[in-house]
């Protein structure tokens, strides 16, 4: 097994990207299917030279364009890269599958028998090892194509499983180790950033281990937070380019226990013992900003009380720190193309 930890993680820049190794990866089975590369590389504004360049990367939201080009041209949720495809649709039936477990631990073994009934090639189980759970990619059969499209299979599919989940329970679930079925690829020096801070190459399955105590975590979302979520997923939460969003959470936790209090960037770069540009640099390292994390949470706990309390809107819209009726009003259409009055009435318990 050859570990690989003490490869240099390339710079990334003011600005997050991704690889070139993960592009080659994302086309490997377009062609099989039909598709030119060429056409889809120029429509996500990617020069096809830079296929051939080791060292390229390109920023996150080229690669989150060709990400959803290929998912809509092949009505193919899997790229191609399956014995069977994915319809357009199967994320959306695997997040409805999952919603109403109790615990991370039952959604992790919904997903399984979900990805059991629509994958051949690659299996999925969660194990327990002493304090560390396991979930665990096993090779059923050989994908349908090369040797990047295997090894893109592989880290896709976890990407899927560990974002859905975290998301699930609306909390960082960090990876502690993951040992993945293959020799280090040219990208694998970005795995630290991606995956988790140690990792090996060349193991008989992928294993990936996080603290155990963290199955008994409950799931925190709804249908309501469902339909919000589905706006930009799968695409949003397989190429955020962190393994987590530890400060991003950090900052989202100062924000909501100073509620009704609007904290500005500065104040909780302060709390933080950071200065402001070093506090949006490293969000912005993360894949995220300041002023996405503070919606993101007033639309969530929005929906939440709009949803599961009889709290009067103005109420509502005072406890999330707006000046007035109308400035939550504005916000809350913005974040869901309604008014919160209707968004009540059609979505509330």
């Amino acid at each position: 097994m050859v570990k690989t930890s003490a490869i240099p993680r390339k710079a990334t820049g003011s600005s997050p990207s991704v690889a070139i190794g993960f592009v080659t990866g994302i086309l490997s089975g377009v062609g099989r299917a039909g598709l030119s590369p060429a056409g889809l590389l120029e429509r996500a504004e990617i020069a096809i030279n830079l296929l051939h360049r080791r060292e390229a990367r390109i920023p996150v939201a080229r690669y989150a364009t060709l990400y959803r080009l290929i998912n809509d041209s092949l009505d193919d949720e899997g790229f191609a890269l399956f014995s069977r495809p994915l319809r357009r649709g199967s994320f959306e039936f695997l997040c409805r599958a999952v919603l109403s477990a109790p615990t991370l631990e039952l959604a992790l073994e919904r997903i399984a028998r979900f990805l059991h009934v629509v994958l051949d090639d690659l299996s999925v189980e969660v194990e327990k090892s002493g304090r560390a759970a396991v979930i665990v990619i096993s090779e059923e059969q050989a994908p349908p194509v090369g040797a990047a499209g295997r090894v893109f299979a592989y880290e896709w599919l976890l990407r899927l499983i560990h974002g859905l989940v975290a998301w699930l329970v609306a909390h960082p679930l960090p990876l502690d180790e993951v040992a993945f079925p293959y020799p280090p690829p040219l990208h694998a020096a970005d795995y630290e950033l991606v995956f988790a801070p140690r990792y090996t190459f060349d193991a008989p399955r992928l294993e990936a281990r996080f603290d155990a105590e963290l199955l008994k975590l409950p799931v925190r979302r709804d249908e309501a937070a469902l339909r919000l979520f589905l706006v930009d997923a799968p695409a949003s939460i397989t190429t955020l380019y962190r393994r987590d969003r530890a400060l991003a959470q950090r900052v989202r936790e100062h924000l909501r226990a100073a509620l009704p209090a609007h904290l500005a960037l500065p104040a909780i770069a302060r709390r933080l013992f950071l200065s402001p540009r070093t506090l949006h640099r490293r969000l912005e390292d993360e894949g995220t900003s300041f002023r996405a994390i503070k919606d993101g949470l007033r639309s969530e706990l929005a929906i939440e009380w709009l949803t599961k309390t009889r709290r009067p809107l103005s109420h509502i819209g005072a406890e999330l720190g707006f000046a007035d009726a109308a400035a939550f009003y504005r916000a809350f259409t913005a974040w869901t193309g309604s008014g919160p009055r209707e968004y009540r009435r059609r979505f509330g318990a």
